[in-house]
């Protein structure tokens, strides 16, 4: 009897391959199993694909909601971000996508699971640790680990040669990842740091700044214990929201990041991350915690957030540290609740107001016009028992 392999199939060049290779080194039986986190696709066409290329059965798992309700809403109300750029859109999709697949794979009885990521990208990192955590006794199947092909044009001619269908043109090998919360270039000019990405022909979800409306657009988003609900006052489940910030941050050049990074393995790479409507709601969401947070656990929720990026970004997902972390996360955001507003203009967002009925901004204590709740001469002993180790040092350097 055949072995059974399940397959993480996207539709792109690399799935596209795996699925012949697989059957040309093993006895088996494929099948091809779509996650769709929100990504922009034909899923009719993808699976008549799979099925062209030789596997024998394909299946479209929709997760959207699940994506974004249990892995971009603790990101986001950690605020983590990976080296002040990234937005984790991959990051927080791939635990999902592997915990999915380990669920078909029981499903099927399946005795491995495959999937395209290469052996030099952290995506083989979040695969293998979030199947693993799940599955410890299913085998991890990652062709680009073991394949002589080298380059995507020798995975096009495998095809040509074959005469399998090629699902991308040569003058447009851009490695991408989309999903509801972004989309990711990697490939072409980005290899070489030294010039500027083609920002015409590549981007997706946004149009450059330059050509973004000469006129701002202002943009309210409600918040319910650090979590969005509602923009422009009318209340969204979380993929309509996300698409509709993608839409209107998209129109002005929003969340375009240029940036060469660390990835797990060792190597820096550079990448292009289109993330218009996560920009948006990072930067709502920080606003609204600057209300209403108070100052020692503002600080210290930054040092969380570094660290929760740092294991997202590394396939730490499903660890007892990411889950306490987040644990204190949630603990913070009990009064993070209220309207943001937010301009946007030609790439940028700013600030235009922000309200919450648990803000710990007092008038009465913060205005210049002196109140009864502060006394201006507190601030002198204050001041002095403050800095009582700088006196201290300077009387004794004086002596």
């Amino acid at each position: 009897m055949k072995r059974k392999i399940v397959l993480a199939y996207s539709g792109g060049l690399d799935t596209t391959v795996i699925i012949p290779w697989l059957k040309e080194q093993y006895d088996c039986t494929i099948s091809a199993v779509c996650v769709d986190v929100g990504q922009e696709a034909d899923w009719r066409t993808i699976q008549q694909r799979a099925l062209d290329t030789g596997a024998s059965s394909c299946i479209v798992v929709d997760v959207k909601e699940e994506y974004l309700t249990d892995y971009v809403w603790p990101t986001l109300k950690a605020q983590a971000i990976y080296e002040d750029k990234y937005l984790l859109g991959t990051a927080t999709a791939r635990p999902l996508i592997a915990k999915v697949l380990v669920e078909q794979a029981r499903k099927e009885h399946a005795t491995a699971i495959a999937h395209g990521a290469t052996g030099k990208g952290n995506d083989q990192i979040r695969f293998d640790l979030g199947i693993m955590a799940f599955a410890p006794d299913l085998e991890i199947i990652a062709p680009w680990r073991i394949w002589d092909l080298k380059s995507r044009d020798e995975e096009i001619e495998y095809l040509e040669k074959r005469k399998l269908p090629v699902p991308m043109k040569r003058n447009d090998s851009y490695s991408r990842d989309d999903n509801v919360w972004h989309i990711s270039h990697e490939g072409l000019e980005l290899e070489e740091p030294s010039q500027e990405p083609h920002f015409d022909s590549m981007l997706k979800m946004s149009v450059p700044p330059e050509k973004a409306p000469d006129t701002a657009e202002y943009v309210s988003l409600d918040f319910e214990h650090g979590i969005p609900k509602a923009v422009n006052g009318t209340s969204m489940d979380a993929v309509s929201l996300v698409q509709r910030l993608n839409s209107i941050g998209g129109n002005h050049g929003i969340g375009i990041a240029d940036i060469v990074e660390n990835r797990v393995v060792g190597m820096k790479s550079r990448g292009v991350y289109e993330t218009p409507g996560g920009s948006i709601l990072y930067y709502a969401h920080q606003e609204l915690e600057h209300l209403c947070l108070d100052r020692h656990t503002y600080a210290f929720k930054q040092h969380i957030a570094l660290k929760i990026g740092e294991l997202i970004y590394g396939g730490l997902w499903f660890t007892p540290l990411r889950e306490a972390l987040s644990a204190f996360v949630d603990s913070t955001q009990k009064n993070v609740t209220g309207t943001v507003h937010v301009k946007l203009y030609k790439g940028a967002i700013s600030s235009a107001g922000a309200s919450s009925p648990y803000s710990l901004y007092n008038p009465d204590i913060a205005s210049f016009t002196t109140g009864e709740l502060y006394d201006h001469a507190d601030a002198k002993g204050f001041i002095r028992l403050y800095g009582l180790p700088v006196l201290v040092r300077a009387l004794a350097e004086q002596k």
